[in-house]
């Protein structure tokens, strides 16, 4: 409850700090934070020039040519929150020593800190791939209300996970050369690029212990079929994330004294 407490203490200066990150990131960009939009979209467009004619004809009850474009921007929508987040949580405190040394200030601010600049960016990018979605005749319906929901999932389970790497990397700093490498493997475990139908039966086993098969399935629904997501399949991710959650604090708990030291 006191790191809580403290968290509310400095709300001010979260909330300040992610305004002026942008600041600083984009005051000399001419196109300034479209550039946060402009990098997933272009990977989103590599892949669909690449695959396209390859998987297209696999996407059932999407009428549209830009079938698997539309597919990949769901899916990128969530993995790009969930992998900002642990990407840069992994060496916030690493990147910070001087300031965590110097600065009396709770230390989880930092992730806090990163998160909420996460987010920012991927509520543009929601806008724009909804932008795009009209532009190429394929229009959202109600079901996009849930969208909040599934963003506050990623969300808990990104900090779960970036939070318990962002400390572990303090203290073993092989932590941050595997991570990377990790997130590879899950990005290609996670159905965002291929239909997880197309795979064998006895590959799927691979994909229901990933927290974020059914939060990208869940995306791919609201957007693509206008349907809302199925919360049984969701119960796994949410029950993950509060542990991931508990058990990332309960570390920071135990080591934020020594941080400092180990720094």
């Amino acid at each position: 409850m006191k790191h809580l407490r403290e968290i509310w203490t400095y709300r001010f200066f979260i909330i300040n700090s992610i305004k002026n990150e942008f600041m600083v990131k984009f005051v000399r960009s001419k196109l300034g934070l479209f550039w946060m939009i402009l990098h997933p979209i272009a990977q989103v467009a590599v892949y669909a020039l690449v695959l396209s004619t390859v998987l297209a004809a696999k996407l059932k009850g999407i009428e549209s040519q830009y079938a698997y474009a539309l597919y990949l921007m769901a899916g990128f929508l969530a993995w790009s929150l969930f992998s900002d987040i642990v990407t840069k949580s992994l060496n916030i405190f690493v990147e910070n020593d001087n300031l965590i040394k110097k600065l009396s200030f709770p230390k989880i601010a930092l992730p806090i800190i990163t998160a909420g600049s996460s987010l920012v960016s991927n509520i543009l990018l929601l806008a724009a791939i909804i932008f795009i979605f009209t532009l190429m005749g394929h229009f959202v319906t109600s079901a996009l209300i849930w969208i909040p929901f599934l963003t506050l999932l990623v969300l808990a389970l990104a900090m779960g996970v970036g939070l318990i790497l962002g400390i572990l990397n303090v203290f073993i700093r092989d932590i941050g050369q595997i991570t990377p490498i990790l997130l590879q493997f899950w990005f290609w475990l996670t159905p965002i690029v291929y239909v997880i139908d197309m795979l064998p039966p006895s590959y799927k086993i691979f994909f229901e212990i990933n927290p974020l098969t059914s939060i990208v399935n869940a995306y791919q629904s609201i957007l693509l079929y206008g349907k809302a997501p199925e919360f049984i399949s969701l119960t796994y991710p949410v029950i993950l994330s509060i542990l991931l959650l508990i058990t990332a604090l309960y570390i920071y708990v135990r080591s934020s004294e020594e941080m400092a030291d180990v720094l």
